[in-house]
């Protein structure tokens, strides 16, 4: 009972401080790459922060994946290193003691991994694309505020109004600038006011003003005055995009029909459901790689976790790839790499049981190897 709980104890504030350290580079990278795209005008500054968290919610399940794995092996590590576990050992504990209560902590978050692939996955890639899309299709007429800077979709378009009267559609101090065909023309006026075109089309109508074409270094530089400049204000009709794999639940992979994304579809499905079966596998692998002579203390496994989980993934991404494409049946891709990971682990857990026999005599029965 004590060996239990000292278990369950470290494997808690360890695997919540080793997911805590991942969503914390997951969220900072996150911060760089999307702060990049609204720089570059793809998605809405405003939109952010909805989207970060949308990403950090998608990549939920690896993360916990991950720090599962790294928690286990941090925790077996450093009682092999402190001789913690010659202690339990000499009282009459086996490594295979360690599988039912690493298990019984790991069931619940493999579960919570399972449910974050299934659902929670395709809900964020599909709210983070709706939104990236809105953006990219929002019609001009959302560019109309005052007092602020507002650029189209396309970068071709800029307005400026100061004053904005809704109720009597008039406007002050404008500022439009539009590139066509190369080259830029800009518009300012003092006063102007909106107006109403038929089928819901509207034209901003600038009064005595200047229009300044071309650029100043250039020999067909033009200066224009005005009486009266009108721009239309286009309007886009917002269509939600088609869903991608990745942004399709779990029943629309499964009753999708179209001949063409079927073997996508079973890519896809093939990915969500490898990965709670992946971290069971990391799971049990940690146990035995874990070992380290204590008279050595050093953490060559976390070198070998590493490498394993690098492999694991790969290959589980790569089978993902094969499917889609048609190279390999679903049904074939889906069990080889899981297969072999626990026969990997349960290998590993038998050399360590009886480390005094040779390799080949520990894989055999209890029964067998004693004689």
């Amino acid at each position: 009972m004590i060996f239990k709980q000292a278990l369950r104890r470290e494997l808690s504030f360890t695997t919540g401080g080793v997911f805590l350290v991942l969503v914390t580079i997951m969220i900072t990278t996150l911060v760089i790459r999307i702060l990049g795209f609204a720089a570059n005008g793809a998605v809405n500054p405003e939109d952010a922060l909805v989207l970060i968290a949308l990403a950090t919610l998608g990549y939920m399940g690896v993360l916990l994946t991950v720090s599962l794995f790294v928690s286990i092996l941090i925790v077996l590590v450093r009682w092999y290193k402190d001789s913690e576990m010659i202690v339990w050992f000499a009282s009459g504990l086996s490594i295979a003691s360690l599988i039912r209560p690493i298990l019984y902590f790991a069931t619940p978050l493999i579960v919570i991994i399972a449910l974050l692939a299934l659902f929670v996955w395709p809900w964020a890639n599909r709210e983070s694309t709706l939104i990236s899309q809105r953006f990219q299709q929002r019609s001009d007429v959302s560019m109309v505020a005052a007092g602020q800077f507002k650029e189209a979709a396309k970068a071709e378009r800029v307005f400026f109004i100061e004053e904005l009267d809704i109720d009597k559609g008039e406007v002050k101090n404008i500022f439009a600038a539009e590139t066509k065909n190369g080259r830029l023309s800009v518009a300012v006026a003092s006063t102007g006011f909106i107006k109403n075109e038929a089928g819901g089309e509207k034209t901003i109508v600038l009064n005595n003003g200047r229009r300044y074409e071309g650029l100043p270094s250039q020999a067909d530089f033009r200066i224009l005055e005005f009486d009266e400049y009108q721009t239309k204000i286009q309007r886009k009709t917002i269509l939600d995009p088609v869903p991608r794999d990745r942004e399709k639940s779990v029943f629309e992979l499964i009753n999708d029909t179209n001949p063409g994304s079927q073997n996508a579809n079973r890519g896809e499905l093939l990915w969500r459901i490898g990965l709670p079966f992946m971290a069971l596998g990391l799971v049990l692998i940690a146990i035995p790689l874990a070992y380290v002579n204590p008279r050595l203390g050093n953490y060559t496994a976390m070198f070998y976790a590493v490498l394993i989980y690098l492999i694991y993934s790969n290959l589980l991404n790569l089978t993902q790839n094969f499917v889609a494409q048609g190279k390999v049946d679903v049904f074939m891709g889906a069990w080889p790499i899981h297969t072999i990971a626990f026969f990997i682990a349960l290998v590993l857990i038998r050399n360590r049981i009886n480390p005094s026999l040779k390799w080949w005599r520990r894989q055999l029965p209890a029964f067998l190897s004693s004689k």
